[in-house]
């Protein structure tokens, strides 16, 4: 139970009191679902629905992306800086680009945990910044900024992965 209000349960509480610890659970949640939900049995291992869907040809490394662009609009909303965003973009991109590569892809869409890494920065920037002021423009400004370059991002992934594709299948039929 919460100090503050007997009737609510604390965690719900805490995310009442501080909007930044909901988001922080919310994306972490949402990485490990990404990156880490299912274990290897028998090793440190982990993967998760990004490697899954990743399988499937083209359109999975582009599914995967989508669902990282979540991460990457809350940290916008969260304000942090711009430099923070690239790098967090940069390893959607990363991720969505090379995952587009059939076979290697796929490995390593495994071991790379891009959404692990942008969870890791956001919290970084949260605990860094106590209760920062909000500058709406800004913070609007780096939402689009996002939105544009992660459907940037997923178009080269599919483009990619197309142009991969019809190679392929090109070898393999001639």
């Amino acid at each position: 139970m919460s100090r503050t209000n007997p009737g609510l349960p604390a965690k719900l509480a805490d995310a009442e009191l501080h909007p930044e610890v909901a988001r922080a659970r919310r994306v972490r949640a949402v990485a490990r679902l990404l990156d880490d939900a299912i274990p290897i049995p028998g090793t440190r291992w982990r993967f998760g629905f990004d490697a899954i869907v990743g399988v499937i040809p083209v359109v999975g490394d582009m599914i995967g992306g989508a669902l990282s662009a979540y991460i990457i609009l809350e940290a916008a909303r969260a304000e942090v800086p711009t430099l923070t965003l690239v790098r967090m973009l940069t390893n959607v991109g990363i991720d969505t680009l090379v995952g587009a590569v059939p076979a290697l892809g796929d490995v390593f869409d495994a071991a790379w945990k891009a959404n692990v890494r942008n969870v890791a920065l956001l919290e970084r920037h949260l605990a860094a910044t106590a209760r920062p002021v909000p500058e709406k423009r800004r913070a609007i400004g780096a939402t689009a900024l996002a939105v544009v370059a992660i459907v940037l991002i997923v178009a080269a992934g599919l483009a990619l992965g197309t142009v991969i594709a019809r190679l392929l299948w090109g070898l393999a039929t001639g």
